[in-house]
């Protein structure tokens, strides 16, 4: 009963601190304070819930299991955070962001070409990854190469569709001004086209930030070598260490946090002139 007392106490304290905050001048303090103070508040009500009902740790371990857990096996979680994010999902991101920038510039340049690419990306990106991870991990091979296959195509036609998108932006006053200053189509491209693309691509990215990650962990489960997230997570579940597949769950939720807030941060640096970004 004292945990259950605990946790509407918890609730409560969080409630009225926010709504105390909620009314005060906003700033960048105040502005961070609200989610942390409603994190904080969620994890000791979750907490409160575990002990207090006696619930099973196979079936929900409280916080302070996952932060034990999470404190003795960084060694492992820095391993398998190395293979999934930097070597799986990472060289992924780049390689099919990149290379979805290149082709929509090309599509745009031949116009024919947006006519029988854009369906077939579209049909490509409805295709499920549980089916398709397989297929490619045995392509590719078990290691890390595989998983960033799977990411590639993942992001790949998301990224495009924002691109080619984003290049359409300009209006036709805009084109005819660059055509009377005698500039040819890169000139435009360069000055014009990609400038006002900005958003249209910085979008992308930051959808494909979530995307890579997932791709990368479901990869893992039709093949790894013994390490990587999406291993431990399906290992650990099979040994009921649920409080290491929370820590896993943990150090996703960290890292794409970190990079969805890194693309949001270059973002808001190289199109601050797009009024999206003012306020």
């Amino acid at each position: 009963m004292g945990w259950i007392i605990f946790g509407i106490v918890a609730w409560l304290a969080g409630w009225g601190l926010n709504v105390y905050l909620s009314r005060l001048p906003k700033s960048r303090a105040t502005g961070l304070a609200v989610p942390v103070i409603f994190g904080v508040t969620l994890l000791l009500i979750w907490e409160s819930i575990v002990r207090g009902f006696g619930i099973s740790p196979v079936l929900l371990p409280a916080p302070s299991a996952i932060a034990a857990r999470f404190a003795v096996s960084t060694g492992i979680l820095w391993e398998d955070f190395v293979q999934t994010v930097l070597k799986g999902a990472f060289s992924g991101y780049v390689i099919g962001c990149g290379a979805a920038v290149v082709t929509a510039v090309i599509v745009d340049r031949f116009p024919f070409l947006r006519r029988g690419l854009l369906p077939v990306g579209n049909f490509v990106a409805a295709l499920p990854i549980i089916g398709m991870a397989p297929i490619l991990v045995m392509w590719f091979g078990f290691d890390w190469q595989s998983k960033a296959a799977v990411v590639v195509v993942m992001v790949f036609f998301p990224m495009l569709v924002n691109t080619v998108e984003g290049l359409q932006a300009t209006d036709t006053m805009q084109r005819d001004l660059m055509r009377t200053y005698a500039s040819n189509y890169w000139v435009t491209l360069r000055k014009l086209r990609l400038p006002a693309a900005m958003p249209f691509i910085f979008n992308g990215l930051k959808i494909a930030t979530t995307l890579a990650l997932i791709g990368a962990i479901v990869a893992e489960f039709f093949g790894s070598p013994i390490r990587g997230m999406g291993f431990r997570i399906s290992t650990s579940v099979g040994q009921l260490a649920m409080d290491l597949v929370w820590a896993e769950i943990v150090v996703a939720a960290i890292a794409g946090s970190a990079v969805y807030g890194g693309v949001a941060l270059l973002e808001k640096a190289m199109t601050f002139w797009h009024p999206s970004q003012r306020g």
